[in-house]
């Protein structure tokens, strides 16, 4: 089954899961040409390895606790708190706790790239 995407001017629910969090999954909640965002579910402990994106994100701790290394340094996220990341920075992710984390990707470079390629 295909997971539903929201579409413009559709409002997405990005409130904490609260009790839900243990059970819950790690959700695409929209995407387009130049923009994704994405809800992470992390169990406490779980790690996601240093990688990088082409463009800009943003990681907003919804719920919970997580860590978030790169450039360097490791900063703590808690509940309410947002961290910038430029493009093509390797981070890393852990969860000190479960958590829930709204992950907004720029992706211009993405697109722009396509169109330089095939045209």
């Amino acid at each position: 089954m295909s997971t539903h995407l929201a579409g413009s001017g559709e409002p997405i629910d990005v409130r904490p899961l609260g009790s839900q969090l243990p059970q819950a999954v790690s959700t695409a909640l929209l995407r387009t040409d130049d923009l994704e965002v994405m809800r992470l579910v992390l169990a406490g402990g779980k790690q996601i390895p240093e990688h990088q994106v082409a463009g800009e994100i943003t990681l907003q701790c919804l719920e919970g606790e997580i860590e978030v290394r790169s450039e360097g340094k490791a900063q703590a996220l808690a509940a309410g708190q947002l961290l910038f990341l430029q493009g093509r920075v390797p981070y890393s992710i852990e969860a000190r706790s479960d958590a829930s984390v709204l992950m907004t990707v720029l992706r211009k470079e993405e697109a722009h790239k396509d169109v330089n390629e095939n045209g």
